[in-house]
Order: C-alpha cells, then structure tokens, then sequence
C-alpha cells in the first residue's frame, strides 16, 4: 500500500518506534526488503539515493519498480528520493509517483539551504508528496579527506544546533529533519559515540520527526535510545548489502560445480532479508 512520508512518520510517532528507510539499488533488494516488511506486519520507506547509486541503476529504471512494489504491498511502504541534491532531480522523482523527496543542501549557507529547501517544499505539494531536509553534517561523505584520528572531531563540529533547526523547520515547512548527532555514512572507522540529549533537544524545539542518517552500525541498545528521543525515520543500507557480499563469498568458497549467476542472485537477497528483518524488528521494538 502506496502512502506518503508523513503518513508514515504519523504511524511512527502514534507507536513511538522509527521506520526503517532502506535505499535499494537492485530488484533482489527489493523483493528482500518488501519480503521482510510483509511477513513481520511492518511499514517501510523504500529510498533511492540518485546521487551515490545513478551509477549503478538510473533512477527512471528503478523507480517504476519500486512504485509497483510499493503499491502492491499488503504493508504500508513510503517511497522516498533519499540525498536529492537540486530541483531536477527532486522533480525527477516526483513525476515518477514518489511520495517523499529530500532535498539535501546541508552543503550550502544556512540562508541557501533554507530557500532552495521552501522551493521544494511548495513544488512537493503540487505532487501531494512530503519533504525531507538537512541541517548539519553526517560525515564520510561530507569529510572525504578526514583521516580516521580526526573524522570524530570534526564531525562533532557540524553538531546540528537545535535552535537553528528550529528556525529552520519554521521558515521551510518541512515534514521531518535529518540531523547530525554523531552517525556517520558508510563504514564505522570506529565505535561510534551518539549525543542522545540532543536528539531529544531537536525534536522537542523543531516539533518534526527527526530522521537519523548513517543508521548501519549502531548498537540495538542506541537505535532505541534515539527512537525514545523523536527519532521516526532511520535510514540504512550500507550493512545490509555488506553482509549480503560476505554471505555470497561464503558460499562461493562452500561450492561444488558450476556457481550460477541467479544462485548469486539469490543468496544475495536471502542474506538481506534477513538483515532487513532483524532492523526492522529493532526500530519497531518487536524484539
């Protein structure tokens, strides 16, 4: 069942539980994540993040195939243009039936960021759809060239500051924020260290869902502490597709014969199913 964003992040905050937002980039991880979604009775948001995966699947290829899966799921599932970094593509999106688009200008001055994120705003409504945006820095990407002694220090530096995400919610008219509270994108290099009272803090001054980015890797007892705090929307994906890779080594090594490309296939998807199963049942506190 085809929903928008709000609705979704509406279904959150009555249970007090985040959504899982998994970006996808295959149809086997489609197929895995609504799989997953269908046999534990939970809401999605199924995201694709144009700008770090056109390189692997054009976003006009993927996306009428997740709307297809979205609208026949017997779960409510929310699909979402994750990291849209201007206009067009956010309108690329949209004319393909998404019911979410974040506009990421987090990059940009905060006067910068702001306007282009109300212009989206007022386009997304014409569509009937919801909008994500970004106040602050979730690191990796945003620090390319920080070494692993020095990526945490500055990340805490671009700390989102919870009276500015409040203006900045106020003037753009947002449906929830992804702010910058010590996740990273990517691989940890290190444990990382969240700052809880924070997340607390945005929720309360911005009145939004806050969404928590660079979701892979963070301990179950943390994703619970920042579900407690507001946050209705984790993102995740980078994990999910690792362990995939290192369960199809596994069985490549196991094998006997002739390995089939379609059995790669396959233990791909299984092995994210069950990821996806295991974080969904985390952020919907069923375990």
């Amino acid at each position: 069942m085809l929903i928008s964003l709000k609705a979704i992040l509406d279904l959150a905050e009555s249970r007090n539980i985040a959504i899982g937002a998994f970006n996808v980039t295959t149809l086997e991880g489609i197929r895995a994540l609504v799989d997953a979604a269908e046999e534990l009775d939970q809401p999605i948001i199924m995201q694709f993040a144009n700008a770090a995966h056109s390189q692997l699947i054009p976003l006009e290829m993927i996306g009428p195939i997740m709307m297809q899966f979205a609208e026949r799921a017997s779960v409510p599932v929310a699909v979402h243009l994750d990291h849209g970094a201007n206009f067009e593509e956010v309108h690329r999106a949209l004319d393909l039936g998404f019911t979410g688009v974040m506009y990421d200008g987090s990059t940009l001055s905060y006067e910068q960021n702001a306007a282009n994120t109300r212009a989206v705003v007022e386009m997304a409504e014409e569509y009937g759809a919801s909008v994500e945006a970004e106040i602050g820095a979730m690191g990796r990407e945003e620090f390319a060239s920080a070494g692993e002694s020095s990526e945490q220090e500055a990340i805490a530096g671009t700390y989102t500051d919870p009276d500015q995400a409040a203006k900045f919610v106020r003037e753009t008219g947002v449906d929830c924020l992804a702010c910058s509270f010590g996740t990273v994108h990517g691989i940890y290099l290190k444990t990382p260290h969240l700052d809880i009272p924070r997340v607390g803090e945005l929720r309360s001054k911005t009145g939004v869902p806050i969404v928590m980015h660079g979701g892979s890797g963070i301990s179950d007892e943390d994703f619970v502490r920042v579900i407690d705090q507001g946050v209705r929307k984790i993102n995740f994906y980078t994990y999910a597709v690792k362990y995939a890779g290192d369960a199809v080594r596994q069985k490549i090594g196991a094998a006997d014969g002739n390995i089939f490309f379609h059995d790669i296939a396959s233990w791909g998807m299984e092995s994210m199913k069950e990821t996806y199963q295991k974080t969904i049942r985390v952020f919907s506190k069923l375990n």
